[in-house]
């Protein structure tokens, strides 16, 4: 070989070296776990409700008939004037509590449902996963699973509460996880909630969120929406341990900006570098719950026949945590939300998130007992 063909070939190798290692580098700074951390943002939600395919296992009844419509049709069937009907039954509405139960409410009934096992114990009317973990705690499903609006996959409430996830920047609910050695198993790492200020990437469709995109962090409004949370990693699946006083901000119509308050609120998710899939779930305030539904006009909650006086006190009637201590009346339903995220990357103010914790919205580990 020449002294020219040589040097050609040193060079060759000495570039090609180097643009491994470039590549090698621009690799290293946009994979997904960076420094111990990894990002995820809400791609899809909606409230945990298993159903069969007929709904006859867990609605042997059939679902609920009687919506605001039909409701109206048996108080006043012959009509009369708006401040003596209608306007009477869109009052109890805003004050449900001013009139006791009326109509039938129809439950869920069987014991297959999906959730978590928040209270550590199997009590009678808990449920079984469909894999066969026993304990799951789900109130609110005995409430929604036979409610249209909340099964899938034409329910208005299910389905409007994913739509809107991707379309209103007020849903952008993120965590990020760090102090992590990898996504299989790590028995130590930290979960932070916030919530972000970007669009969604958004795949070809336009209708499901692509990994890889950026989100700058709410620290101002979205304030008390940041939250720190203690985890472990085990065969890839992120499992927090509660915080007391949770909060997720979730809107499901136009102008009706509204967060959920979670009681020993925790997270249980399967971990892949582009996307977590699982749970969160805790004890859910019964106030908050029947406000966050009503924010559909009662045309929407027509559709399914959700009529928002008899919802409210079958969300009573199936309360299970949190006493009040003057009256005793539970105050909250177990429940889960399944969530799909996507990888993100999340853009660190100059001042640390940490920073941006008070006192007030700090999280506290759950109390023993409720």
């Amino acid at each position: 070989m020449s002294i020219v063909s040589k040097t050609i070939t040193a060079a060759s190798v000495l570039a090609g070296l180097a643009a491994g290692s470039a590549a090698a580098a621009q690799a290293a700074d946009t994979a997904p776990l960076k420094d111990g951390r990894i990002g995820y943002a809400v791609a899809d939600a909606h409230f945990s409700v298993y159903q069969t395919a007929d709904g006859k296992a867990e609605c042997p009844q059939g679902l609920n008939p009687m919506g605001p419509r039909e409701i109206f049709k048996q108080l006043w069937p012959n009509g009369g004037k708006m401040e003596d009907t209608i306007l009477v039954r869109e009052g109890l509405n805003a004050f449900p509590a001013d009139h006791p139960a009326q109509f039938p409410y129809l439950e869920t009934q069987g014991n297959v449902g999906y959730g978590l096992n928040l209270d550590g114990k199997i009590g009678p009317k808990d449920f079984t996963s469909p894999e066969g973990e026993k304990g799951i705690d789900n109130a609110f499903y005995r409430v929604t699973g036979c409610a249209t609006g909340f099964r899938g996959p034409d329910g208005q409430v299910q389905l409007f509460a994913s739509k809107f996830l991707r379309g209103f920047q007020y849903n952008r609910m993120m965590i990020e996880i760090s102090g992590a050695d990898n996504l299989v198993n790590d028995a130590d790492v930290d979960v932070t909630i916030m919530r972000g200020r970007d669009p969604l990437l958004l795949d070809s469709t336009g209708e499901k969120v692509a990994p890889g995109g950026s989100q700058r962090i709410d620290a101002r409004y979205g304030q008390k929406l940041i939250q720190r949370l203690h985890g472990k990693i085990e065969n890839g699946v992120l499992t927090t341990e509660p915080v007391k006083n949770g909060i997720w901000a979730w809107q499901i119509e136009s102008n009706h900006p509204r967060a959920l308050q979670i009681r020993d609120m925790r997270l249980q998710l399967k971990l892949t570098a582009a996307g977590a899939d699982g749970m969160l779930a805790g004890y859910f305030d019964v106030n908050t719950l029947l406000d966050w539904t009503m924010g559909y006009a009662t045309h929407h909650l027509a559709y399914d026949r959700l009529d928002a006086p008899e919802f409210y006190w079958a969300l009573r009637k199936n309360a299970d945590a949190y006493p009040d201590p003057k009256t005793g009346e539970m105050t909250a339903l177990s429940s889960a939300i399944t969530i799909n995220m996507a990888q993100v990357f999340i853009q660190h103010p100059e001042k640390a998130v940490a920073e941006q914790v008070t006192p007030e919205t700090a999280p506290v580990k759950a109390a023993a007992g409720r």
